[in-house]
């Protein structure tokens, strides 16, 4: 009753609507709307035969609206009647939404029944909390990735990339994380990707189990760039409403790179001049406005981030990746040449980093990571040496050493997608592959 009586309230008295005066590709003119809307104003198109198509001002030019559809255009044509639906693109979450999959609209795709909307409305392009109200990271979080949880280690309210490739495994890392992390909530952002693997992720990867305590939006790779971009915009405002009710959330939008394509695609019909490898100017204002929302609050809830990037032919010097390099707290690299002998989950140790590391572990967790990172260091430094047999043993300690413990670091790092590793049992596992660290020798006390 209080969700109806909530709806009922935002009824409007009246309407405003104008007509299309133009269409230009996914580009619609509007006429008659001059101030009445803003840039992202709400309208619903009228087609023929009653069909509505829902769309969002993106621009103006000439005293029009610029309208772009989220769905197809079938059916509009000149002089189609374009009403005006809201002033504020904002959601009603509710708690009832945990285990449901929706789409970026806030519509329930899983043939369940309508979701309820709550009293209070959440903008889908908030602003994040003041930075001076923040609070810091909290403790560690366990995310059930053993790699991940030793040598690149989280806290509550991190935000953290993981980069790849396509084909190397990301969304199964991002389900296993969702399956075993120790987050109150899971809500996960599938955008652009690929129509047939929703059911796949939903059931075998994520499980009833994981999906109890997670709200899924969906915006597949065949939906409009308005679709994609709002499905990313609609994670955050739901991860926003549970952080507020205390909850740590874990936050995952697979992925940020398809979210930048989306952007481009809108910016570049709004006639944005092409900037950087074709992507537009608001491109790169974007991502900071999206992944900024993420972090500690200002209260006792937090949002831990973990972003997707797709990178364009295995080059992580590309724009969208040293752009979002630059605005989160760490990033995972997930190496294709490490799939391809095998290991998953693909990690690279070497090139993956953590910003709240050293300062959430303890002196001795620290020195066993630095340890286990040295090793590796050494073994790939010389692995070409090593695999050509150009290498003779007993040439140089610290390279026979690497070599000794190099199967067991490898068998540490591996682990299959239906086992979980927590936290502390990750760096008892770790000290008994590589052994503690050698103590520094003390001097021995002056002869009097």
């Amino acid at each position: 009753m209080e969700s109806l009586l909530a709806e009922l309230s935002r009824i409007s008295d009246y309407g405003t609507y104008g007509r299309v005066a133009g269409v230009q590709g996914l580009l619609i003119e509007v006429a008659g709307l001059y101030g009445t809307v803003s840039v992202g104003t709400r309208v619903n198109l009228t087609g023929r035969r009653g069909s509505k198509v829902p769309g969002e001002v993106v621009g103006f030019r000439n005293g029009r609206a610029l309208v772009m559809p989220f769905g197809s255009l079938d059916g509009i044509g000149l002089g189609a009647k374009a009403l005006v639906a809201e002033q504020d693109a904002v959601i009603y979450p509710h708690a009832t939404w945990l285990g449901r999959v929706m789409n970026a609209l806030g519509e329930p795709i899983d043939g369940e029944l309508p979701v309820a909307q709550g009293p209070k409305g959440y903008a889908l392009r908030a602003a994040a909390p003041v930075a001076a109200k923040r609070k810091r990271l909290g403790k560690k979080i366990d995310l059930g990735v053993r790699s991940i949880n030793t040598f690149t280690t989280v806290c509550l309210g991190q935000r953290m990339g993981i980069f790849a490739g396509s084909g190397i495994g990301k969304s199964v890392l991002l389900s296993m994380m969702a399956r075993y992390a120790s987050s109150d909530v899971a809500v996960i952002g599938l955008v652009g990707e690929r129509g047939r693997e929703v059911k796949e992720f939903i059931e075998d990867y994520l499980g009833p189990e994981g999906l109890k305590r997670a709200v899924i939006i969906v915006a597949t790779g065949d939906e409009s760039a308005l679709m994609r971009r709002q499905a990313a915009y609609m994670t955050l405002a739901v991860s926003e409403f549970f952080r507020d009710q205390g909850k740590n959330v874990l936050c995952m939008i697979d992925s940020v790179t398809r979210f930048a394509m989306a952007q481009r695609e809108i910016g570049l019909s709004g006639g944005e001049p092409p900037a950087s490898k074709g992507y537009t100017p608001t491109v790169f204002a974007e991502l900071p406005r999206l992944l900024e929302r993420a972090g500690p609050g200002t209260g006792e809830g937090t949002i831990t981030g973990l972003f997707t990037v797709l990178v364009e032919g295995d080059d992580h010097n590309e724009p969208v990746a040293d752009a979002v390099r630059g605005i989160l707290d760490g990033h995972v690299v997930m190496d294709r040449s490490i799939a391809e002998r095998g290991r998953y989950p693909p990690v690279n140790i070497l090139r993956s980093v953590s910003r709240s590391m050293p300062d959430c572990n303890t002196k001795e967790e620290n020195d066993l990571v630095s340890r286990a990172r040295s090793l590796i260091s050494t073994y790939e430094e010389m692995a070409d040496m090593i695999r050509l047999g150009a290498y003779r043993a007993g040439s140089d300690a610290a390279i026979d050493e690497s070599i000794r413990h190099r199967d067991g670091l490898e068998k540490f790092l591996a682990q299959g997608k239906t086992e979980r590793a927590d936290l502390a049992s990750g760096y008892a596992a770790l000290a008994k592959v590589v052994g503690a660290p050698k103590a520094a020798p003390t001097a021995a006390p002056a002869k009097k």
